[in-house]
């Protein structure tokens, strides 16, 4: 499977390198209030790629966190859960006591 995976990869990288090799003209890509970007195509594209996944990263944080919270919060319910159980078992497994009597 390992062979399989750098195999993918590699036609991958040769496929996007290519890909980065024709496309080196330059391009000029224009802002409101009249600002302006100049250079290669290829590096800009990798630029705002690299810009979304930071920007989706961001995006999932508070969900992710979320999920981590609602995790730690479940194991600790568990945790008593247990306890609760064990405690249980040992009682039944403990001789009954006898009860005390009270001469009048």
């Amino acid at each position: 499977m390992k062979i399989i995976f750098r195999i993918v990869a590699a036609i991958l990288f040769v496929i996007f390198f290519g890909f980065a090799l024709k496309n080196t003209q330059e391009v000029a890509l224009q802002f409101f209030l009249g600002y302006e970007i100049r250079g290669p195509l290829v590096l800009l594209l990798l630029g705002f790629f690299a810009a979304g996944a930071a920007l989706g990263v961001l995006a999932m944080t508070p969900t992710v966190l979320r999920y981590h919270r609602d995790v730690s919060k479940h194991k600790k319910t568990i945790v008593v859960l247990q306890k609760d159980s064990e405690a249980q078992q040992l009682a039944r497994m403990q001789p009954p006591q006898p009860d005390s009597v009270v001469n009048p």
